[in-house]
């Protein structure tokens, strides 16, 4: 099988688990030594007019797949067979002979505004289709979501995870010079495609968060002149103030797995703690008191733990406490200072900004502290956010000088497949929301 071809390169460089009653195991932690060649030829147009949209769809489909860093798309140049019928059988033969080891075929079907899309995926060296074909439906604006659940399915089927392409991003949208920076907040697809401005450019915005069902989205607005947090729904862009005390300024809002809950740092005087408040009664319970800075909480996926950034210690540390408050560990001892501290949704790792030396990194480590990586370096790298199914972290990256821009970026947890997510203007502060539904 194809899976058994991806994880013997995993292999080489990570370990594998034997499960005590399944087949080999493989946890890629330390990324593959060559990409699966894969095809993806266009998909069959099946209506009149249709052939263009085959086409496109390929397009998303190879570029989602290849953007993991774990496929390499051969070239169509290269392809012997051309699959002109989806019913006809495949000439492995041919897939053989250009060394294809994953082929992806579609068809497509265009009525009016409605688009019908199916497609197989299948393992060429040993000859056989892995799982069964499945087809979407829907409009041609979606048209583009109805590739990434593609190629979600044949990551899925490949590798064993979840795939992550089906997904949004809500982050802050910059323009203007360094001096005078416009800020909103825009929403897009996880590649950078479809953006979409939920705010105007009249007031700064801060760090928003997606909620665990990706209806909701959480901000900080500077609209009153001081730091108040609000809830956004993101389909009718309506929006309310969630926290507001006079004399104190909130900030660094994020929801809890059960959308009821948001936890948040608030400001009085030269002090800063973090509370909890229920979103619908709007009560607010401290979870922090100590005599220092307390701030960026966010939930384990369970929703029992909480971590947190603080200078309790003297300088800059990541710490760990009951959801519900208490006694806080600390997690984080190594040469620098650390900040913006996300849990993976996998509850495996957590993924945080640490300044070094003159230098910021993207890093994760367990949630115990230990094996702590860097993934990244440069003159400003911060604020990680994860994918879906855990394996990637999207941050923003600063450029140095007066004028220095703001991009998103992404990296997986490897640390070797970096990449920038194009967007039409600057980009900072991100939040990858869940697959859509």
């Amino acid at each position: 099988m194809m899976v058994r071809l991806l994880c013997l390169l995993a292999a080489l460089i990570a370990a594998p688990v034997l499960a005590q009653d399944g087949p080999l195991r493989i946890e890629i932690t330390e990324g593959v030594i060559e990409p699966l060649p894969v095809a993806v030829p266009n998909l069959v147009p099946e209506t009149e007019g249709s052939a263009e949209m085959g086409a496109q769809l390929a397009r998303v489909i190879a570029a989602d797949l290849t953007g993991t860093g774990l496929f390499r798309e051969l070239p169509s140049s290269a392809f012997i067979s051309q699959i002109s019928d989806f019913g006809a059988p495949v000439q492995y033969a041919d897939w053989k002979a250009i060394n294809a080891q994953a082929l992806v075929t579609g068809a497509v079907s265009v009525n009016g505004d409605q688009i019908n899309v199916k497609f197989r995926l299948y393992d060429v060296f040993s000859g056989a289709e892995l799982g069964d074909g499945l087809q979407f439906a829907g409009t041609t604006d979606g048209w583009r979501r109805i590739a990434h659940k593609v190629a979600d399915v044949v990551y899925s089927r490949i590798t064993g995870e979840t795939g992550y392409f089906d997904s949004r991003v809500v982050y802050v949208s910059e323009t203007g010079p360094k001096a005078d920076r416009r800020k909103r907040l825009a929403v897009m697809d996880y590649d950078g495609a479809n953006v979409q401005y939920l705010t105007g450019s009249e007031s700064i915005v801060l760090a928003p968060r997606f909620s665990a069902t990706g209806d909701r989205v959480l901000y900080t607005s500077y609209e009153t002149g001081f730091p108040r947090i609000y809830v956004l729904d993101v389909g009718s862009v309506q929006r309310r103030v969630l926290e507001s005390q006079p004399g104190t300024m909130s900030f660094a809002p994020r929801f809890a797995p059960n959308g009821q809950t948001v936890v948040y740092s608030l400001s009085q005087g030269s002090n800063t703690d973090i509370f909890s408040m229920d979103i619908n009664s709007g009560a607010a319970t401290r979870l922090t008191s100590a005599p220092s800075i307390e701030t960026a909480p966010s939930f384990s996926p369970d929703g029992s733990q909480i971590v947190f950034e603080s200078d309790r210690s003297g300088t800059q540390q990541l710490y760990v406490m009951p959801a519900g408050g208490g006694e806080a560990r600390r997690i984080s001892f190594g040469e620098g200072r650390y900040g913006t501290p996300v849990w993976s949704p996998r509850g495996d790792l957590v993924a945080f900004t640490k300044q070094s030396k003159g230098r910021f990194h993207i890093g994760v480590m367990r949630t115990d502290g230990s094996e702590e990586r860097l993934l990244t370096a440069s003159f400003l790298d911060e604020g990680p956010t994860w994918s879906p199914n855990g394996r990637v972290i999207m941050f923003a990256r600063e450029t140095q000088g007066a004028t220095g821009r703001s991009t998103l970026y992404s990296v997986d947890i490897t640390g070797r497949n970096l990449r920038p997510v194009r967007t039409p203007d600057g980009g900072s502060d991100p939040s990858w929301g869940p697959l859509q539904r």
